[in-house]
């Protein structure tokens, strides 16, 4: 029999996580959505707090944590906690968000470039690497969910990398202290010799050349970067400097095993914030919800919940099942996606509901359901967009190729 029901520590540590939210991120949330690019000050706080945990062995109140694979793609030994460490960040992740997703990607730490540093790193690079704060650096001008397109370039000079390229949208591009960056190390070899590395924000050759202005998540700072020349040391390559081009680049691809469903429990947590606002609002209104009676049978606005709680239940089972898999040593590549895809999807259509039942006042800024409304589109769109999961999911239900299905 499954048993769906949480652990005790975890159900702790993910109340924890809550506690954060409401006290927190929620107090402060429309100042920063209105302040944008202002950095939050009052997540110095958390830094503190965050390192703490760590030192004592406890899971990150962000989504950092994760598990580790192996060269094959499979789960190894976890960060921090050998017991449940992608199922906590995935929990945390929900939590946090549910107070405000754009303060939870700008905790100090917690970036996402620190789940591909747990994902792929060797063991001396996470002795190195372990504490920093990380973001990602994937897209560029030139491509946007084709991750395989990477035209910025790593040459090794001596017992240095050089870097060349351009890089946007990078989440907490200018705050955190190093930046994961995706790079060929041979053009001619395609996508196998595309690799990560570690570019320390002192860098020299590494500049911030905007901040961009957003729908949504305003208060995490989102850079454009550029790599002139940049320079690194050699071991700042994530994992194995070799290219193999049999695998491809199924090494830097692990890093979104563990980020996709932290994503979409990012996402989740907005719809679940989105529901208890309306929940709120429709039985005000006089609006009653009766789960014993069939859904044409009630009031229409009932009806609308009952079905967006119906997805938000299904968009949860599956992100836990991609974390569970993870932590259980077993490949979770389609369920990561499956996740990502439905949450994606759910969180939009949930906070964008949510604001149009709500009438005028959801519409306006008295309350926060249209800052959910904005913020939840990014979730269905980067590490991944709706389109490019539901083609990850094809490809491994038909068990084709990305050549032979694009």
């Amino acid at each position: 029999m499954i048993n769906l029901e949480l652990p005790k520590k975890l159900r702790a540590s993910a109340n924890q996580a809550h506690q954060v939210a409401a006290q927190i991120f929620r107090p402060i949330s429309r100042k920063y959505d209105l302040a944008e690019h202002e950095y939050p000050v009052e997540l110095d706080t958390m830094a503190a707090m965050v390192e703490g945990l760590n030192d004592s062995g406890t899971q990150k109140i962000g989504g950092a944590a994760g598990g580790r694979s192996d060269e094959n793609g499979h789960a190894t030994e976890l960060l921090g906690n050998t017991n449940g460490g992608n199922m906590s960040a995935l929990l945390n992740a929900l939590e946090t968000s549910w107070g405000d997703v754009g303060l939870m990607l700008s905790i100090p730490y917690q970036g996402l470039g620190n789940a591909a540093i747990a994902a792929v790193a060797t063991d001396e690079q996470l002795a190195r690497f372990g504490k920093v704060w990380a973001s990602m650096a994937i897209t560029e001008p030139s491509f946007g969910s084709d991750s395989a397109a990477v035209t910025t370039t790593a040459v090794l000079d001596g017992d240095e990398w050089v870097l060349n390229g351009e890089k946007i949208f990078v989440t907490a591009g200018e705050r955190s202290t190093h930046i994961v960056v995706w790079a060929t190390v041979d053009k001619s070899l395609g996508r196998a010799a595309i690799k990560s590395f570690v570019v320390p924000r002192d860098a020299p050759g590494l500049s911030v050349a905007r901040l961009e202005h957003k729908l949504g998540i305003k208060a995490s700072d989102t850079a454009v970067l550029l790599l002139q020349d940049c320079r690194i040391p050699a071991d700042n390559i994530l994992g194995s400097p070799e290219v193999n081009v049999e695998k491809g680049f199924a090494g830097v691809m692990q890093t979104f095993d563990n980020t996709r469903p932290l994503v979409a429990a990012m996402a989740i947590g907005v719809a679940r914030a989105a529901l208890e606002e309306l929940r709120s609002i429709l039985a005000d209104a006089g609006v009653e919800i009766d789960y014993d009676a069939p859904a044409n049978n009630q009031h229409a606005a009932a009806a609308e919940f009952l079905r967006m709680e119906a997805d938000y239940e299904a968009a949860y089972l599956l992100a836990l099942r991609a974390a569970w898999m993870a932590d259980n040593k077993k490949p979770n590549s389609l369920e990561a996606s499956m996740s990502k895809a439905k949450a994606g999807r759910t969180g939009t259509d949930i906070t964008l509901k949510a604001v149009e039942l709500a009438g005028a006042i959801g519409y306006s800024e008295r309350l926060l359901l249209e800052k959910w409304g904005r913020d939840s589109k990014i979730l269905d769109i980067f590490e991944g967009t709706q389109q490019i999961q539901q083609l990850i999911v094809a490809r491994r239900v038909l068990g084709l190729t990305s050549t032979q299905l694009k």
